[in-house]
């Protein structure tokens, strides 16, 4: 009997495996880096806040502080923006 034990050698397409590997890696770990959007006031006013239209009184189109052109359309705004402390409205 012969024994042909052949060693595996990496080759070109091993290397494109290895670098596509790391580059996911790489970005799912800067994707996953802490939020940078504003939090919201720590005062009266924002303790108070319990729903998404009361929010908007203030920062809808007409009201006194409207969100920037471009803010993101969504209903939940402590999912972006962090509550105060002594906040009344539900936990995260």
């Amino acid at each position: 009997m012969t024994d042909d034990k052949t060693t595996w050698k990496p080759g070109k397409r091993d290397a494109l495996f290895l670098g596509v590997v790391i580059v996911v890696v790489t970005l799912l770990v800067l994707g996953s880096s802490e939020r940078t959007t504003k939090p919201t006031p720590d005062d009266e006013v924002h303790r108070a806040v319990t729903s998404h239209e009361t929010c908007l009184s203030c920062h809808g189109p007409d009201g006194e502080r409207p969100q920037p052109v471009g803010h993101a359309s969504s209903v939940q705004c402590f999912q972006c923006h962090t509550q105060p402390k002594g906040w009344q409205g539900n936990a995260k």
